[in-house]
């Protein structure tokens, strides 16, 4: 069994979870952070990055910041490009150069996408 502080005599009662004490415990957090609604009208922002290994990364950025529209947006974008990437906070990043299908794919489901011309 694994040891761990459940109470100290300065601090009180400790989060067994994060370790901080209940008074200030950052678990709620993380479960409480608001998620913003999404919006009717989506404006996508488009850019290409070089990743720290040098590997280009393309990202979508200016989406609303609610944690399950970005992690299904990623999914949906991750299969119809062909790629791996990764939901952010308000963008999501796939692996190469995708901006020419992520232009048409998105301006297929009727968003505006800016930083990206055919």
């Amino acid at each position: 069994m694994k040891d761990r502080v459940v109470y100290s005599s300065e601090k009180g009662r400790i989060c067994p979870r994060c370790g901080w004490p209940a008074s200030d415990c950052h678990c709620a957090e993380e479960i409480a952070k608001p998620q913003e609604p999404v919006p009717s009208r989506i404006v996508a922002k488009l850019r290409v990055e070089n990743a720290g290994s040098g590997k280009k990364v393309t990202v979508i950025d200016g989406l609303p910041k609610n944690t399950e529209f970005l992690a299904s947006l990623a999914r949906e974008l991750k299969k119809s490009c062909g790629t791996g990437g990764k939901p952010g906070d308000g963008s999501v990043e796939l692996q190469g150069d995708q901006r020419e299908r992520l232009y048409d794919f998105l301006s297929r489901k009727g968003w505006t996408v800016k930083g990206w011309n055919p």
